[in-house]
């Protein structure tokens, strides 16, 4: 089936349209925290959430079937300022001009934001409180320098829950979780301390179910009055449908699969106005809605293309919510990549394969949509049908990027490390990018950017920047005075931990100040173990509470970087040390044919046991000092080599590095080698990244892959690409992805964007319009090494 008239008519508008800030939401926020002065933070936040949806624009755009944004704009970015303005304050005139994900406002928006609106949030803010109780020390190095980055933990919403939709959302609906809050209320005393705070917990839940009803409410009201004065029947039996839907649910469960995909994005839309959220991923969207569509489908009342343009009309929902951030964190998230990981595939919780029809609509309708959202991930299994393996690389074949491909069973073992019941880590969905997650948990997965090749830079540079020549770190001894590769690698050990402690420091902060006033009803409402305790997600109410996740960037620039020190000074003698910190102080000027030897090296990407076990202890030394430390609850923290575009800003910020880089050039994302530097076959790269002990980074791990597109032209050539992709899977790799447009195109798309604003590549550990992405990023993806061979 070929995509549909409506939903090309939709896609059009997404592609071509700019997000439009709206400060709907922050009005209605700031009026209601006016209003409610004194009262319980959790009842403010609850009340702010019912205000809003009392108050918000509600508008059906021509054609769609399904409705509900989150401002006056089809494609709408909202603010957030309890979490963060004064960042917001600083940039928003130039959100319009800005490299990176830039915003439509107009100067009567900023005005009206400014007189209106930030003067209540002045001195209330998570941002400002954030700020108010963090050391100089640890802001030297640990706000907007690049080297550690914990910024969307204070000043954006934070998300990174994965909705319960199997144990609470589709079964209840609103008014059923209204009626469970209402009967826990019914139950408790007043006068019992310790009750008191479940009293307001569940007042909180009540006030969030009458704000998602009322919500449904509206949009119903409104689909009758446009049916009423629409012309064409068509349309108006679409919109008395609508109607209908709308006044069932959310406030019911869901009796069909038109519902269901109606309720699924009536709870993302609410999920994006409690708190413009970093993560907030649909899950397992083919285990919880095959279901409905069996059962239409045996009732006669819906047939496979119908319920695929619904599919279509919700990806396209999806992608017009752009996530409103600051320059510094669109720097680290870049493309409007706000993540809805949808997962797919995999087996169930008794082992048997869990791919169903959605699971293959789903890959029809990112392949036929071409959408940034939702994050499209797949889960493999051993006993995989090969169906669904075709279907998965011809979906690679396309280059959009999607999906994620991720290997079952070391998603199992990485939530098995943090101790989940096995029913649980077995019913595993991805959150954010390739982060193994459940529907039962609290946690932040993207919490700190922890730089490697800074901790290298510090230890080589006496504890400054290179750039600045600021002192930043520890202090360290003159760098050429190290007398072996052991000295140097305690350096940067010592380096390392400082980083780690400023990191942790950073975190612990945020999370007290979240526990005050970050308190998060409507992500509450969706978890089951929140509703039980009668405890919000900051209190610890769900059933896994789990430490913060630190991701490592610039593993493999590290390694390639000692591996060349190793080499060239310490066992081949042909340098001394004195001439390579020269070298990298210079940025390599003058010394092109050390530089050219330093690129001769072993790099790791390509089977090379000299550098791949530089790359493993690094990563087992950032295992061991990260998860020594514990977070507010208790819980130890969490490592993970994910990637977002930090090795953009994070190599920005740095001098030249010995494996032959430039000053300010991009590191490197995930466990994925250096750009460029995989210059064996794929299968090398593969086999290097599978010698990292994935099992242990429980946070996920992302392996970021190039091949020529002629290598999975054919059916053939994407056979061999699944074949292996087992193989990988089976040595203990977790996640791949692939990008396979050719340079001619991507080049092509640089000069001419107006004919490619369809083009979707992978960045990181997502997909982005091409078009959207700044010149520096579209160039380091052009950089990476396009493999020939398997």
């Amino acid at each position: 089936m070929a995509i549909t008239e409506r939903v090309e008519k939709i896609r059009q508008n997404y592609v071509n349209t700019k997000p439009h800030i709206s400060y709907e939401r922050a009005w209605s926020w700031t009026k209601s925290f006016q209003r409610t002065e004194g009262l319980p933070n959790i009842i403010r936040v609850a009340q702010a959430f019912k205000d809003t949806c009392s108050e918000l624009s509600v508008n059906i755009w021509e054609g769609e079937l399904v409705v509900g944004t989150s401002g006056e704009y089809r494609k709408c970015a909202i603010l957030t300022p309890e979490f963060g303005w004064l960042w917001i304050n600083d940039e928003i005139d130039t959100f319009p001009e800005r490299g990176q994900d830039p915003y439509e406002v107009t100067p009567e928006q900023a005005k009206f934001i400014r007189e209106n609106i930030f003067p209540y949030w002045k001195g209330k803010s998570i941002e400002e409180a954030f700020l108010a109780r963090t050391s100089e020390a640890t802001k030297k190095i640990g706000v907007d320098t690049g080297f550690l980055d914990t910024d969307s933990k204070w000043r954006n919403g934070v998300g990174e829950i994965s909705a319960d939709y199997i144990d609470v959302l589709l079964p209840k609906g609103y008014a059923g979780i209204k009626k469970e809050a209402e009967e826990h209320l019914s139950q408790l005393n007043e006068a019992i301390p310790e009750e008191k705070k479940k009293i307001d917990f569940y007042k909180s839940i009540i006030m969030i179910a009458d704000g998602m009803m009322t919500l449904g409410r509206r949009y119903s009201e409104k689909a009758t009055e446009m049916a009423a004065v629409e012309a064409d029947p068509k349309r108006k039996a679409e919109l008395e449908e609508i109607a209908q839907i709308c006044a069932t649910v959310p406030a019911n469960p869901p009796k069909s699969f038109r519902e269901a995909i109606q309720f699924v994005w009536f709870v993302q839309l609410g999920g994006i106005l409690s708190e413009n959220p970093l993560a907030w991923n649909p899950g397992r969207f083919d285990q919880y809605m095959y279901p409905y569509y069996e059962a239409d489908l045996k009732a006669g009342k819906i047939d496979y293309d119908t319920a695929l343009e619904y599919v279509e009309c919700l990806w396209l929902k999806y992608s017009e919510w752009a996530w409103t951030i600051s320059k510094n964190t669109a720097s680290f998230f870049a493309g409007y990549t706000n993540f809805e990981n949808l997962t797919i595939g995999g087996t169930k919780v008794d082992g048997t394969d869990a791919t169903n029809t959605i699971s293959y609509m789903a890959l029809q309708a990112t392949k036929e949509c071409m959408t940034h959202q939702p994050t499209l991930s797949c889960r493999i299994h051993p006993d995989c049908p090969p169906e669904f393996m075709e279907a998965v690389t011809e979906l690679v074949s396309t280059g959009c990027g999607f999906p994620a491909i991720h290997g079952d069973r070391t998603g199992y073992q990485m939530l098995s490390n943090l101790g989940y019941e096995p029913k649980d880590a077995k019913d595993w969905n991805n959150c954010g990018c390739v982060v193994p997650h459940s529907r039962k948990t609290f946690q932040w997965t993207s919490a700190a950017s922890i730089s490697f090749a800074a901790a290298l830079e510090f230890a080589l540079n006496e504890g400054k920047s290179r750039l600045s020549g600021e002192q930043v770190s520890v202090p360290e001894k003159d760098p050429k005075t190290f007398t072996s590769i052991d000295e140097i690698i305690e350096a940067w050990k010592n380096q390392f931990r400082y980083l780690v402690k400023q990191g942790v420091i950073s975190l612990v902060t945020a999370q007290e100040i979240h526990r005050e006033s970050g308190h998060r009803p409507f992500m509450s409402a969706c978890n089951e173990y929140c509703l039980k305790n009668g405890k919000d997600l900051v209190d610890g109410g769900a059933k896994y509470n789990i430490g913060p996740v630190f991701t490592g960037v610039g593993l493999s620039v590290t390694a390639n970087s000692l591996a060349v020190i190793k080499k060239l000074v310490f066992e081949d003698k042909k340098y001394t040390l004195s001439e390579v910190i020269d070298a990298i102080n210079a940025n390599w000027e003058g010394y092109e044919q050390l530089r050219q030897e330093a690129l001769a090296c072993p790099k790791y990407g390509n089977d090379n046991d000299y550098v791949d076990s530089i790359a493993r202890m690094l990563e087992e030394f950032f295992y061991t000092e990260v998860t020594s430390y514990k977070d507010l609850y208790g819980n130890h923290f969490v490592t993970a080599f994910m990637g977002i575009s930090n090795y953009l800003p994070t190599g920005k910020v740095l001098g030249a590095t010995p494996d032959g880089r430039h000053a300010k050039d991009p590191i490197n994302e995930g466990v994925s080698p250096y750009t460029g530097s995989d210059t064996s076959t794929c299968l090398a790269a593969l086999r290097s990244a599978a010698k990292m002990e994935h099992d242990i980074h429980s946070g996920g791990t992302l392996l970021n892959l190039r091949l020529n597109h002629d290598l999975v032209a054919t059916k053939r050539g994407r056979a061999n690409l699944g074949a292996m992709l087992q193989s990988y899977f089976a040595i203990g790799g977790f996640h791949v992805q692939f990008n396979c447009i050719s340079n001619e195109v991507l080049a092509d798309a640089q000069k001419n964007p107006e004919k490619y604003r369809s083009l979707l590549v992978r960045v990181a550990g997502y997909s982005a319009q091409f078009t959207n992405l700044s010149k520096e990023m579209q160039d380091s993806i052009m950089a990476r090494n396009a493999h020939g061979d398997f």
